[in-house]
């Protein structure tokens, strides 16, 4: 009968065990030394080699010929712990037997000599899952056991453990398998198999298995059952139900480029093929990271933006969870692919006009007679410096109005409104592909809803700049936002790095039991410049017709 080859190559000694060297080399100077504690919790994420070392270490400290501390795998007791009659060495799965009455009978027993060996140990696997009662009736039997039980506890939940239970045990914390060692190790399993197959493919069985030695054996076993001839990436890959290189190619492409009509039929087309979007997000943050590590590393040439790269796996890193919880994946995964773009795509849209009205302007100039135009000109480039200078002044008095603001709402901001708030801003994704507010939507939805009270919600965004554009279209941005939710509440738009700052200022006043202290918000907005800085602007235009008269007579039509 075929056996699976995570079996196969279960280590049989210390020594065949890759990843642990440090809890390995502990373990075996107790052996070697004859300090042999009563009872052992080992922690860890799952295929770490947990159960594995629990079992070496039972056949340890009973084996009769140790060499250094490790099983010498010839002597009687050997022979008889590596066989499935040994009744001195008994495994527990608590999953399954979590009760009192389990652990009852257990107790029962322990106080019966072993059969054959010098220690009878009990190996529980899954620990955490015993209930509270069960607990209870294991704590007694660790605090006084026989001297010739040793317990083994194993969980990949430590947290769910009494710390009654965790006090009287050695704890060993395992760590996930590096992807140097397990590359190791399937290439050691592939040649003693026979498996041909690319070194590529054993990276990426590593990277998927993310530390855990038994997925990466299984999905070795997997792909080699299936293929005899040689195992390349592509075949792995749709074998996993994964994107293949070039569809990772031709998506990148797709969302660098801003090119969401085609992304979009792409990702239709995964879907039907049954792509998991979840493990798509992942082979995308690893595939865009790679290529900044050898441009690093290696002085690659990047085909994108640098920053624009990094910001989109920051943003996938970020909202991973989110896409593992959502009841729609696809649709959760095309709107974040979607925000993204939009975001940046509209930076190029506005340098786009910048320069085609900078172009016309030129046009224009050049039609003109040349003395004109240096007149002309020149009260053009003063009107222009003082708009520019009040453009500033105004990103200014708004990020300041923000920060006003965003202090006054935590001043008797409530945990209530803002889980109200959180639940409410869920009400956005119903309209990403509404044509008239889709945009509006794309850009709330970029930020994160931090604190909130009965007037003002605080929205952090990742980037200073992606806060200061909601200058540009804040009216419609509030008015769309308290439509959606039947809110009269307005929006403090904040980045990240500020909203940290003042979170902490807040708690340090907190702890000396103060408070901000609530301020008046400046003026910012366009549309509400002062009566003094409108006159000013009427009396330019005044002049500037004036002058115009001057040099065309009385046929000057005003605009």
């Amino acid at each position: 009968m075929y056996q699976a080859l995570y079996r196969k190559y279960r280590p049989k000694t210390f020594k065949e065990v890759i990843g642990q060297a440090n809890i390995v080399k502990t373990l075996q100077n107790s052996v070697k030394n004859h300090h042999v504690g009563h009872a052992y919790l080992f922690t860890g994420p799952r295929g770490t080699g947990k159960t594995t070392i629990a079992k070496l270490f039972a056949k340890a400290i009973n084996c009769l010929e140790t060499e250094d501390g490790d099983v010498c795998g010839h002597c009687k007791n050997c022979l008889y712990s590596g066989q499935n009659e040994c009744m001195d060495i008994i495994e527990i799965d608590a999953a399954s037997n979590n009760g009192v009455d389990e652990i009852r009978e257990l107790r029962n027993k322990v106080n019966i000599l072993p059969s054959e060996l010098k220690y009878k140990v009990y190996i529980i696997d899954e620990v955490h899952m015993l209930t509270i009662g069960a607990f209870n009736a294991l704590l007694k039997t660790l605090e006084e056991p026989p001297e010739h039980i040793v317990f083994i506890l194993a969980t990949t939940d430590p947290q769910k453990i009494p710390v009654t239970i965790i006090s009287r045990c050695q704890v060993y914390n395992f760590k996930k398998i590096s992807e140097t060692d397990m590359i190791e190790r399937l290439f050691y399993i592939s040649q003693q198999e026979n498996i041909k197959i690319d070194k590529e493919v054993l990276k990426l069985i590593a990277e998927n298995s993310d530390g855990c030695v038994r997925d990466a054996i299984g999905l070795l076993d997997k792909v080699s059952s299936s293929r005899q001839e040689l195992i390349t990436t592509d075949y792995f890959l749709q074998m996993n139900g994964q994107a293949t290189i070039q569809q990772l190619k031709k998506i990148t492409n797709q969302i660098f480029n801003h090119h969401f009509n085609e992304l979009y039929e792409n990702l239709e087309a995964m879907d039907t093929e049954g792509k998991d979007f979840v493990e798509f997000a992942k082979q995308l943050m690893i595939f865009v990271k790679n290529k900044l590590v050898d441009c690093y590393l290696k002085n690659t040439t990047l085909e994108y933006d640098e920053q624009e790269m990094i910001d989109f796996i920051n943003l996938l890193n970020e909202k991973i969870n989110d896409l593992k919880r959502a009841d729609n994946v696809k649709i959760s995964f095309e709107i974040l692919l979607l925000q993204f773009i939009k975001s940046h795509k509209r930076e190029e849209k506005i340098i786009s006009r910048e320069i085609i009205s900078n172009k016309n302007e030129k046009e224009q100039k050049e039609n003109d007679k040349q003395d004109e135009k240096q007149i002309i000109t020149k009260e053009k480039n003063d009107n222009i410096n003082s708009s520019a200078k009040k453009d500033d002044k105004n990103v200014e008095n708004y990020n300041k109005a923000m920060t006003i603001r965003t202090k006054n709402a935590m001043i008797d901001a409530s945990k209530e409104e803002l889980n109200h708030e959180k639940e409410t801003w869920k009400n956005l994704n119903n309209y990403t592909f509404d044509r008239n507010n889709g945009y509006l939507a794309c850009e709330l939805l970029d930020g994160v809803p931090r604190a909130s009270n009965k007037e003002v919600v605080v929205v952090s965004y990742e980037y200073e700049a992606m806060a200061e554009q909601k200058l540009n279209n804040y009216d419609e941005l509030i008015k769309f936002y308290q439509d959606v939710n039947a809110s009269t509440k307005t929006i403090a738009f904040i980045s990240e790095s500020n909203w940290q700052d003042l979170k902490k200022e807040y708690i340090l006043l907190h702890r000396e039991n103060k408070n901000f202290i609530k301020e008046q918000e400046p003026i910012f907005l366009k549309n509400n410049i002062s009566k003094v800085d409108k006159k000013e602007e009427n009396s330019m235009i005044n002049n500037e017709v004036e002058l115009a008269k001057s040099l065309f007579g009385d046929i000057v039509e005003v605009e």
